[in-house]
């Protein structure tokens, strides 16, 4: 069940809702700064930001192949990226050297934000096209999100709702005949 709340006493009428406003996440809903095409010279952030100094481009560690920068739009406090510096797409575009250090980055963005902020959980992974909600596809990159006891999402505990569109046994054979 979703509640709605009609304004009828007028804005900024008390009504016993509390609010959180994030005014930040505006320009990611806008679409600002995003890239306007999908090869590396076509205004990819993520292409910009190793060419800016560390604190104007929030990079948090450098490595060869990878580097962690702070996402700009985040969900939670620590939210950062693992970008390979190479403009890649998808997961098996990745040479070995990359998958390996985007690893081995992952791994010290845990550590780093559990000895930092006493994470006691995390989200990790990326969200491969847009389809699947990543916001800018055309480059690769691998969220860590940190997490606390009571930081909760929206649908399974407001709406009780998991949204599945097939069958866990349907989707295991997929899976089990799509492997190498």
């Amino acid at each position: 069940m979703l509640l709605v709340m009609h304004d009828q006493a007028g804005a900024g009428a008390p009504d016993n809702f509390q609010r959180l406003w994030t005014p930040h996440r505006m320009a990611y809903i806008k679409g600002e700064n995003k890239p306007t095409g999908t090869g590396p010279g076509d205004g990819c952030p993520f292409d910009a930001i190793p060419k800016m100094a560390d604190e104007d481009g929030l990079v948090v560690a450098r490595g060869e192949t990878v580097y962690a920068v702070l996402n700009l739009y985040p969900y939670n406090s620590g939210h950062l990226m693992v970008v390979p510096y190479r403009h890649v797409s998808d997961y098996d575009e990745l040479e070995h050297a990359e998958m390996a250090e985007l690893g081995e980055f992952t791994q010290k963005a845990v550590r780093a934000l559990r000895k930092a902020s006493g994470a006691q959980g995390f989200n990790v992974g990326m969200n491969l096209g847009h389809v699947a909600g990543a916001g800018i596809a055309a480059h690769l990159h691998q969220h860590v999100v940190p997490r606390w006891g009571g930081d909760t999402n929206f649908m399974p505990v407001v709406a009780q709702t998991k949204v599945l569109p097939q069958l866990l046994r349907d989707t295991r054979q997929l899976l089990a005949d799509a492997w190498d």
